[in-house]
C-alpha cells in the first residue's frame, strides 16, 4: 500500500510539474512574441537558430523605424526649445544670415590679454547688446592670438562696441 501510495504521489508531484514546465513555455513564447527583435534575435542565437534573410531584414527594419520614432521625438522637442527661446536656438557655432551681413554685425577686438576667455570678452561686451559669438583667434598650437571677433546679434551694437575702444580688460587696453 505505501509503495502505490508513494507512486501516486510522485505521479501527482510529475504532472504538476510538467504543468508548470508548460505554463513557463507558455509564458515565454507570449513574451518572445512582444519582445523588440534584437531581444527575440538573441534569444534565437541562444537556441540555435540563425535568423533568415528575411528575419534580419524584418528585425531592421523594427529598429530603424525606433530610431525614426526617437528622431521624430528630438525634433519635435527642438521646435518646443526653438519656440521657447523666440526661434533663436541655434548654436554659437551656427551664423545666422549670409557673411556679409554676419560682418556688419561684427567688431575686431586687438590687444587681447592671451588668459582672457570668451566669456570674459561675452560679458565686457555685453553693454553693447547681444552678443551672439565671441571668436578668440589661435595659432595651430591652439595657443591665442592676441585678438578676437565679437559678434552680435543687432547691427546697432556695432556702434556701441566701438565706444569701448581704448577701454580696459585684464590689464590691457583693447
Amino acid at each position: 500500500k505505501k509503495a502505490s501510495a508513494m507512486a501516486a504521489v510522485e505521479d501527482e508531484v510529475n504532472e504538476l510539474l510538467d504543468e508548470d514546465y508548460d505554463e513557463k513555455d507558455e509564458e515565454e513564447e507570449e513574451a518572445a512574441e512582444d519582445a523588440p527583435a534584437e531581444e527575440k534575435d538573441a534569444a534565437q542565437k541562444e537556441e540555435g537558430h540563425t535568423p533568415t534573410g528575411d528575419e534580419d531584414l524584418e528585425a531592421m527594419k523594427a529598429s530603424l523605424q525606433g530610431m525614426e520614432e526617437e528622431e521624430a521625438k528630438l525634433r519635435e522637442m527642438q521646435a518646443e526649445v526653438e519656440k521657447e527661446m523666440g526661434g533663436k536656438a541655434k548654436g554659437a557655432a551656427e551664423s545666422s544670415g549670409p557673411k556679409e551681413e554676419v560682418d556688419t554685425r561684427s567688431v575686431y577686438v586687438g590687444n587681447v590679454d592671451y588668459a582672457v576667455t570668451p566669456e570674459q570678452l561675452q560679458s565686457h561686451f555685453a553693454s553693447c547688446g547681444t552678443v551672439n559669438r565671441v571668436t578668440i583667434l589661435t595659432d595651430r598650437f591652439n595657443n591665442p592670438k592676441g585678438f578676437a571677433y565679437v559678434e552680435f546679434l543687432e547691427p546697432d551694437a556695432v556702434q556701441h562696441a566701438v565706444l569701448l575702444n581704448e577701454s580696459e580688460l585684464n590689464g590691457r587696453k583693447l
